[in-house]
C-alpha cells in the first residue's frame, strides 16, 4: 500500500457515487426540455408573428439567450447545471449563461477592471479557438477546393 492508494481510497470514501445513467437521464431531460422550449418559440414565431424561417430562429436564438441571461441573473441557471449537467450546457443558453456569470459576479469591481476585464474569462477561449479553428478549416476548405481543380 503506498500513498497513491490510499490517496485513491480517501477519495472514494468523500466522494459522492453518482449514477452514470441517472445522470445522462437528467442531462438528456434538462437539454431536451431547453430545446422544446426553443422549438415552442420558433412554432409561435411561425405561425402567430408571421415570421419566415430565418427570422423565427433569430428570435428562438435572441429568446433562449435572454432567458438564460435572466436565470443567471436571478441565480437559478447555476441550480439548473447542477440538476442536468451538460444538458444545461446547450450550446446558446450555455454561452450565454458563461459570458452573464461573470459579468454580474465582477460588477463590483467597476466597469472596465470588474465587467470589461473578467466578462469573457470563461467564454473568451471559446471565442479564440473557435476563430482559429474555422479560419484554419476555411483555408484547407479553399486549397481543396483550389487543388481539385488542378486533378480534374
Amino acid at each position: 500500500m503506498g500513498i497513491g492508494n490510499d490517496y485513491e481510497s480517501y477519495v472514494e470514501t468523500i466522494s459522492p457515487s453518482v449514477s452514470l445513467p441517472m445522470r445522462m437521464a437528467k442531462a438528456f431531460v434538462t437539454g431536451g426540455i431547453i430545446c422544446l422550449i426553443g422549438q415552442i418559440v420558433t412554432n409561435v414565431s411561425k405561425l402567430y408573428l408571421g415570421l419566415g424561417t430565418e427570422e423565427s430562429g433569430c428570435v428562438c436564438s435572441l429568446s433562449l439567450i435572454l432567458l438564460s441571461v435572466i436565470l443567471t441573473s436571478f441565480s437559478l441557471y447555476q441550480r439548473i447545471t447542477s440538476f442536468g449537467g451538460a444538458g444545461a450546457l446547450v450550446p446558446i443558453t450555455g454561452f450565454a449563461n458563461s459570458v452573464a456569470a461573470p459579468a454580474i459576479e465582477y460588477k463590483a469591481e467597476g466597469q472596465v477592471f470588474g465587467i470589461g476585464c473578467k466578462i469573457f474569462t470563461i467564454a473568451g477561449p471559446v471565442i479564440l479557438y473557435g476563430t482559429v479553428v474555422s479560419f484554419v478549416l476555411g483555408v484547407l476548405y479553399y486549397l481543396a477546393i483550389h487543388w481539385s481543380g488542378w486533378f480534374l
